[in-house]
């Protein structure tokens, strides 16, 4: 058996745990630079916010409705989401982490516990500990957790809802309407819409040949799911990534050379950190700088290189060396640029790189720098980013996003740490 935890309304939850003033209250989160909506209360749904609207045309909308507006404060999000994913782990020894805001546990070794109340038990743990609330599905598949999960979030007092018996899962899967299905995109959604398949359960039921032919292996795997055949293994390690992209708009146009290459640095040093945490290296990085495409009345550029480097690294320096060559090749003066950004490709495990001819490893430098890397990752970790950074990522911030509705650093940052008076 497998549950699926869902935290609800996560960053609009994560807001409101450090200030209990917006209980009740409509909350929006903003994407970067505060351009349009990606989080949404309970109450903010209510009042017809939608996704993706733009923060500009909603703005007046906002304040006369008492919406509370919030910049994303990924420092936080990511944070109370880690402390969650720690509190589930005492529940279940198999964790899948699957999002920021979910995760799959794997309850099959439980056969002598009452699952419902075993998971109503961790919801509670969780809203308790973190002041976090969440929606919990149990089924024998992943897919059917996901749709328990969907069930007990809207048709339940409890929040958990255990897909046990075979009356259980037809109610869930008939009540499920095929575009709400894991795992169904758009166009498999439109077929199979023209074809009568309206809910989850006509799937589960459709002619599995059928299903093969039009749909292929996906397609089959996921009427087995719905059926309570479990064909998606727990993954508990994510497979490494194969490319690694970092960029970002920036908080106003630039012009400034010096301004955008520090964008720019910062963006490569952020991949060459990710590289190591996955303990992985890059065999050639890409840089890229654009205008804003949106603009239509300022001249448009957009450009972007690809350097193969002569051995795979995760080495900021080397990584950097080659990005700002890129970076001199790409750059125009006469243009107002709005982002930039790196990626690193070719990425292989750390322990399987092939040496180069044509850079020897004099005086030991290849562990000198894989020290010297180690070093600067635990300083950053300990002390917090950034605290040494390469002097070409600069500290200008006319880069930088505009956040200016964010909420504090509560938990990772001592100076944003709530003080309580007596």
């Amino acid at each position: 058996m497998f549950a699926l935890v869902d935290c609800n309304n996560f960053y609009a939850s994560c807001e409101r745990v450090f200030n209990p003033k917006l209980k009740d209250v409509p909350i929006v989160v903003l994407s970067n630079n505060d351009g349009c909506v990606i989080a949404r209360s309970n109450e903010s749904k209510a009042l017809g916010i939608k996704m993706g609207a733009p923060f500009f045309q909603q703005e007046k909308f906002f304040a006369e409705n008492g919406v509370k507006v919030f910049s994303s404060n990924y420092t936080l999000y990511g944070d109370m989401s880690r402390r969650v994913m720690d509190t589930l782990r005492n529940f279940s020894p198999q964790v899948e982490v699957y999002s920021i805001d979910e995760a799959f546990l794997d309850f099959s070794n439980f056969p002598k516990v009452d699952l419902t109340k075993y998971a109503a038990k961790a919801r509670r743990t969780v809203l308790k500990n973190l002041g976090i609330p969440t929606g919990i599905g149990i089924g024998s598949s992943k897919t059917l957790a996901k749709s328990a999960n969907h069930y007990a979030k809207k048709m339940t007092n409890t929040g958990v809802y255990c897909i046990d018996t075979e009356a259980k899962r037809k109610t869930v899967l008939e009540w499920q309407p095929i575009d709400d299905v894991w795992g169904i995109g758009r166009q498999y959604c439109k077929w199979l819409e023209s074809h009568g398949v309206k809910n989850a359960w006509q799937l589960a039921n459709a002619d599995k040949q059928w299903i093969a032919q039009k749909m292929g292996v996906v397609g089959l795997r996921l009427v087995n799911e719905l059926n309570g055949i479990s064909c998606i293994a727990l993954e508990q390690a994510p497979p490494a990534k194969q490319a690694i992209c970092t960029s970002r708009s920036f908080g106003n146009s630039l012009t400034d050379k010096e301004e955008v290459r520090q964008s720019l640095a910062t963006h490569i040093t952020r991949c060459a950190e990710k590289l190591r945490k996955q303990q992985s290296v890059a065999g050639a990085i890409q840089v890229f700088i654009l205008t804003n495409v949106w603009n239509t009345t300022q001249k448009q550029y957009s450009n972007s290189i690809t350097i193969p480097l002569l051995q795979a690294s995760s080495d900021t320096a080397e990584l950097l060396h080659y990005g700002m060559q890129g970076f001199e090749r790409l750059w125009k003066e006469g243009y107002q640029y709005k982002k930039s950004g790196a990626m690193v490709l070719d990425l292989v495990p750390a322990n399987q790189v092939q040496q180069s001819l044509f850079t020897p490893n004099e005086d030991g430098y290849k562990e000198k720098a894989a020290a010297l890397m180690k070093t600067l990752d635990a300083i950053n970790s300990k002390m917090g980013r950034d605290t040494l950074r390469y002097a070409a990522a600069g500290y200008s911030k006319k880069w930088r996003l505009k956040v200016e509705h964010k909420s504090p650093a509560y938990t990772t940052n001592m100076e944003d740490i709530i003080n309580i008076k007596a």
